[in-house]
């Protein structure tokens, strides 16, 4: 039986940033062993950063620190889809794969955005 999330678990931009985290840790397990210690560690750190910067954003006490954090996780966000046209580059892999994983990519973007835009309302007048 799964636990109920609470907090910043029960956000669904943090949810897509997991699944999306996982997809690439799946995928860096198909990258050449040469890259283990480049490309391989730099994509799984930018992914794992989305969703820590979220969850660090989350209980902060105003929410300017909250955008603060959600706008670096939406920098790692893009460094990670950087680190995925290296991949499709250097043929490691296909152009199928790419579409998904930057399908994945635009879902976050959009609910990262939107989360953004939700806070932004939250100052008082």
């Amino acid at each position: 039986m799964e636990k109920v999330a609470t907090g910043f678990q029960s956000l669904e931009v943090w949810k897509q940033a997991r699944l999306f985290r996982k997809m690439i840790i799946d995928l860096c397990k198909e990258i050449p062993q040469e890259e283990k210690y480049r490309l391989t560690d730099q994509i799984k750190r930018s992914s794992r950063s989305v969703t820590a910067n979220i969850a660090e954003g989350y209980d902060r006490f105003h929410y300017l620190d909250n955008i603060k954090f959600c706008r670096d996780a939406r920098g790692s966000l893009n460094e990670t889809l950087d680190h995925l046209t290296v991949a499709f580059d250097e043929k490691y892999i296909n152009e199928e794969r790419l579409v998904q994983l930057n399908q994945q990519f635009e879902k976050v973007l959009k609910l990262l955005n939107g989360y953004i835009g939700y806070l932004k309302q939250q100052k008082t007048p």
